[in-house]
């Protein structure tokens, strides 16, 4: 490791300095890099800026596949926590879903050491939570402490260890300064301080904090500084957000001054794809996420706006488990990886609001790389071959067998995107071609959950995603010390568990912009190319259809949604 560090300083380049921030942050996740912002099929920004200045006032009404399980937003681990969490907190920083740069919101400026392992922000000094206390180093310090070690005796569970692994502490050394310490870099905390996903550390009052996992099903007594409060909160049916009064301070970038324009949020959760499209072409809605493939096309004849922003992060993957039979075969994971026909389910499968994936990392996020011409072709002929290399011979029924073992591929999948389970229906369809059967169980979030739980002795194949603008998220991911998503052990054949967590390990030593990009590439080489561990399946989005009169809903770098700006035209 000295070596590396060795090479890091030698590499680095001076650090340039900008309004809001010292160090090379100000460069991270902003060169050579194509990205993903929101799109439209029916109109765009000219259109609504046509329906003249935001007025204020009003209720949307907006429907979602999920619910909110818990109106706690730093418990939630669903699209629908997320959003709703991310409209009643704000963050220290917010990351610019166009350029990847990280700018000001509840943090006015920032610097970082060397190592990479103590984070300086300076706070703003007028903001408030919703009950009138301040916001100040003090709430930085119990929210972090509490984020990444729970608490048991009021039943919090610790929910940092991937999002802040090595996190020491957080200083106060005056009301308006917070310096958070880590046991080791953590290059990729900068845009952790802008996180918006699931469990994600927005900002709670220490009143809040102070409550018990029970208390804080009470929707009244969750208090953030965001823009919208809590008003009530029916579990699987509904989740009322009012406008906060006084608010003032939204990201810096959104240019938004003042109050939401907006009185009222309705989170509507309607599972059925027919209805949630049937009620906003009856108008008893004003805008829908979760819109299904077939729909996007008929509502933007109808005169509705699509709007949408691929998800930055990894792609919707298959997980590859290393260390069960039969995907310990790394013959059997290649062969997975080349054994399917992309192109069939980019054009059957998915819409232009989605891509299909050529890499485990989203275009959107620094140091992506494309292997669509090399273990991410179609090439059955060679899975084939792999195959019999590895001695699976073809069955009666078209299946592999090997020592009396058919070759059985076992997939547990999250049906929360509407793209999901076609997708992987066609794949199944294009493996069973070459002899593999794999077997799909795609199901909701909470049987997922219970499922997962014995995902290293039950499953080949988990299929997800994690939303994270940041190339470490490879590192939070896979690595055996960390997510350890594909089950490395000592038992996985012919893997080095130690060279995997150095090479994605790199991810987190530097910001350095051409290093970094260095080093997302020799990640993916490892999980792709040499190892096989991952099958990527396609590049998700978030897809939204509203009405005309709705304007300002904005998708962050998470592709999570935000209220603040948004407005319904007269």
């Amino acid at each position: 490791m000295s070596e590396l560090s060795q090479t890091i300083a030698a590499a680095e380049k001076p650090k340039p300095k900008w309004p809001w921030i010292a160090g090379a942050a100000a460069l991270v996740l902003v060169a050579g890099i194509a990205w993903l912002g929101a799109t439209r099929a029916s109109g765009d920004d000219t259109a609504a800026a046509d329906q003249g200045s935001p007025v204020s006032g009003g209720t949307l009404e907006f429907a979602l596949i999920d619910y909110q399980r818990s109106p706690d937003p730093q418990w939630g681990t669903n699209y629908a926590e997320s959003t709703i969490g991310n409209n009643i907190t704000d963050k220290l920083t917010w990351q610019d879903p166009d350029t990847g740069e990280i700018t000001p919101w509840l943090a006015e400026s920032w610097e970082y050491n060397d190592d990479l392992t103590e984070f300086t922000f300076h706070l703003r000094d007028d903001v408030t939570f919703s009950d009138g206390t301040p916001f100040d180093s003090e709430v930085v310090k119990a929210n972090f402490d509490q984020y990444v070690h729970g608490d048991e005796a009021l039943g919090i569970n610790p929910n940092g260890a991937q999002l802040l692994p090595g996190y020491i502490e957080t200083l106060t050394p005056d009301p308006y300064t917070a310096v958070i310490r880590f046991e080791q870099p953590l290059a990729s905390f900068l845009q952790a301080s802008s996180f918006t996903a699931n469990a994600q550390p927005g900002f709670l009052s220490l009143s809040t904090l102070a409550l018990s996992a029970e208390e804080r099903t009470d929707p009244l007594k969750i208090i953030g500084t965001g823009p919208f409060v809590y008003e009530s909160w029916e579990e699987q049916v509904k989740t009322v957000l009012v406008k906060r009064e006084g608010y003032d301070w939204a990201p810096t970038a959104l240019g938004h001054d003042g109050e939401a324009y907006l009185d009222r949020v309705v989170f509507n959760t309607i599972p059925e794809a027919s209805v949630r499209t049937g009620s906003l072409v009856s108008g008893e809605l004003d805008a829908t996420l979760d819109v299904g493939t077939t729909d996007e096309q008929p509502l933007a004849d109808q005169g509705f706006d699509i709007i949408s922003r691929g998800v930055s992060g990894t792609s919707i993957f298959f997980n590859l488990n290393s260390s069960l039979f039969p995907t310990n075969d790394v013959n059997v994971r290649k062969a997975i990886q080349l054994g399917w026909n992309r192109e069939a389910v980019e054009q059957t499968v998915l819409t232009d609001s989605y891509s299909i994936a050529d890499s485990v990392l989203a275009p959107s996020v620094q140091g992506h790389a494309d292997y669509s011409d090399s273990v991410l072709r179609y090439d059955p002929d060679e899975a084939a071959r792999l195959l019999d290399e590895a001695g699976w011979t073809p069955g009666d029924d078209g299946i592999r067998t090997k020592d009396g073992k058919r070759l059985e591929v076992k997939l547990l999948g999250i049906n929360n995107l509407v793209v999901n389970k076609p997708a992987y229906e066609s794949i199944q369809q294009d493996l069973q071609a070459i002899g593999i059967d794999l077997q799909l169980t795609v199901v909701p979030i909470p049987d997922y959950t219970a499922a997962f739980a014995s995902a290293a002795t039950d499953w080949n194949v988990v299929a997800a995603n994690r939303s994270r603008n940041d190339p470490a998220v490879l590192n939070l991911v896979y690595n055996p010390a960390l997510g350890n998503a594909s089950y490395i052990t000592a038992d996985s054949p012919g893997i080095d568990a130690d060279q995997v967590s150095e090479v994605l390990g790199k991810l987190e030593t530097t910001l350095d912009p051409d290093l970094r990009n260095e080093y997302a590439k020799a990640a993916q080489d490892l999980l792709l190319e040499q190892y096989a561990l991952v099958s990527p399946v396609y590049n998700p989005s978030q897809v939204i259809a509203q009405a005309p009169y709705v304007h300002g809903i904005v998708f962050d770098a998470q592709s999570r949604n935000h209220f603040v700006d948004a407005w319904k035209s007269e």
